[in-house]
């Protein structure tokens, strides 16, 4: 039987939509939305699914609030 391998939030490089959601409190809808600018800086195209450079979306999240 394969033992599935959990990895928590905090510790994965990359998130998908959901989870960064859940880490950020920030709806997935309005992600979904700033994952969709061409200039985001915190997204991650692997195919056609996108993913949250965590680390990226850390330092987006921070400059955001400093304004």
């Amino acid at each position: 039987m394969k033992e599935t391998l959990r990895v928590e939030i905090k510790d994965k490089l990359n998130l998908t939509i959901e989870e960064a959601a859940a880490y950020s409190n920030i709806g997935v809808n309005k992600l979904r939305s700033m994952a969709d600018e061409p200039s985001c800086p915190f997204v991650l195209y692997i195919g056609r699914r996108k993913v949250i450079k965590r680390k990226e979306f850390e330092r987006y999240l921070e400059k955001a609030v400093e304004v």
